[in-house]
């Protein structure tokens, strides 16, 4: 090295910046970090190895999860690590990123396996934060710490299989509408007139003394219309009977205001909002008075099968039949509303 200096000073002289430590080998034996700085190496002597300490980033390819309601999704994740031990980077660990990697996505199948859909898209930043502290549980060893970890949801292959709104509520069925819940069939009842009603209180089991008159001439069943021959209420009709179920107790659990637009099958675009912010909650066609907190899209035909029971919000969102434009753990509070609807009679 002196007989070739300043040649060999290329080879032996090595600068490290602040971000940056060294590890060296020396004859096998590691010696303590070095930098930043000018660091001296010995040729053929000393094997050396640089570790970045900034704060860096990788991803979780995404695969095919099935959850506990069983949906299958496509997820993955952004992770953000840094080192703060070198040496335990350098001596535990062959390859960091990768053996992280894969730590981060057995850790996100094992969690995502007890969640269900709903739950999932709902906690998304609180399921980060638990991966969070179970991956440096297992990574503090390796001198290394996760700062963040984000779940990225690609798409949903297959919707759940059971019923996430829970059972229905078991009330006497108003004739042509049996498939449907209780507090639908009282909606379409109050949407169609008196007749569903009158048509349902008749055709009650009798009391035991009671005493039953049978007309001969006339099909007891002719009077009753089909479930698809009766026309679908309008946007108008049914936004109407929405505001019998708002109460101070529906806002105290929402408090929110959402902006609904909704797409008539001409192709025109028809405003409404639901403000359950303030107050007993309002109603109405047109623009809220504030901003709204959330804005939902969706055609008219939807916005029916929603209100009649033959759509899940859920199912509508994930299908694509239902826009969320803002927080959807507040668009899908507004499942509060139908919640109210099936509890009142």
């Amino acid at each position: 090295m002196v007989a070739t200096f300043p040649i060999s000073g290329w080879f032996a002289l090595k600068i490290v910046p602040a971000y940056e430590r060294m590890i060296i080998f020396r004859l096998g034996r590691i010696r303590a970090p070095q930098g930043p700085g000018i660091v001296l190496l010995l040729p053929f002597i000393d094997h050396w190895q640089r570790v970045d300490l900034r704060t860096r980033a990788f991803n979780v390819p995404p695969c095919k999860l099935t959850s506990k309601d069983g949906a299958i999704i496509s997820m993955g994740a952004d992770v953000q690590f840094r080192v703060w031990d070198p040496v335990l980077s350098v001596m535990m660990v062959k390859d960091l990123i990768t053996t992280t990697r894969m730590t981060a996505q057995n850790a996100m199948t094992k969690t995502l396996l007890k969640k269900s859909l709903r739950e999932i898209q709902a906690e998304k930043l609180r399921i980060g934060e638990q991966l969070l502290l179970e991956i440096n549980d297992m990574t503090k060893s390796w001198g290394l710490e996760v700062d963040r970890v984000e779940l990225t949801m690609e798409a949903v292959l297959q919707l759940p299989q059971e019923n996430l709104a829970g059972p229905l509520a078991t009330l006497p069925p108003v004739p042509g509408l049996e498939g449907l819940d209780s507090t639908i069939q009282q909606l379409a009842a109050h949407l169609f007139g008196n007749t569903l009603a009158l048509t349902g209180s008749a055709n009650s089991a009798p009391e035991a003394d009671s005493v039953e008159t049978v007309n001969e001439v006339e099909s007891p069943t002719a009077a009753v219309p089909t479930a698809s021959s009766r026309r679908k209420p309008s946007v108008d009709e049914l936004l109407s009977a929405v505001e019998l179920f708002l109460s101070e107790s529906l806002v105290g659990q929402v408090g929110a205001c959402y902006q609904v637009n909704i797409i008539l099958p001409s192709g025109v675009r028809s405003t409404y909002f639901i403000d359950l912010s303030s107050g007993s909650g309002q109603v109405g066609r047109g623009l809220p008075e504030g901003s709204p907190d959330v804005v939902l899209e969706m055609a008219e035909k939807d916005l029916q099968d929603l209100f009649l029971g033959e759509l899940r919000p859920l199912s509508a969102y994930m299908s694509g039949r239902l826009q969320v434009k803002g927080d959807l753990h507040v668009a899908l509070k507004l499942e509060e509303l139908f919640k109210a609807m099936k509890q009142r009679r």
